[in-house]
């Protein structure tokens, strides 16, 4: 569980820094910094209006937390039917797209595939083989 509470710790950070906040305090209150994103996003919205935007992520885990960073945002996320699981939509003005929930998105995804790889590796260690690393490379061909 410490794990995860720094884990979550270190999202809320991140999310801080991408809020531009400017005291301690901000920094620590994840929902001001949600809430003065959502501000300047309703702010670009009359700058730069909304645009149909295609994101693709590689994974389930990646598409979780695209999609709730989307709606903390206000963000409605969709697919068309005919579309991957991977394939999320959403109109959103590009600037705010380009300029900050894309690049919270990746640092934030950066983290989770992070903690997940220690997770998985510790599970695998204590649950079937302690021993750990890439399979052997072997010269010759492969058939």
């Amino acid at each position: 569980m410490d794990d995860e509470r720094r884990l979550i710790e270190k999202l809320k950070r991140i999310e801080a820094l991408f809020a531009r906040a400017g005291t301690e305090g901000e920094r620590a209150a994840a929902a001001g910094a949600a809430e003065r994103l959502r501000s300047r996003l309703a702010e670009l919205v009359v700058e730069d209006p909304p645009v149909e935007m295609r994101f693709t992520v590689p994974d389930d885990w990646s598409r979780q937390l695209l999609l709730a960073l989307m709606r903390r945002y206000g963000i409605r996320p969709y697919r068309y039917r005919s579309q991957r699981r991977t394939t999320v939509r959403a109109r959103v003005p590009r600037r705010f797209a380009d300029e900050t929930l894309w690049p919270e998105y990746q640092e934030l995804a950066a983290t989770l595939r992070r903690y997940l790889a220690e997770v998985t590796d510790r599970v695998i260690a204590e649950a079937i083989s302690p021993e750990s690393g890439d399979e052997e490379m072997r010269r010759g061909k492969a058939s």
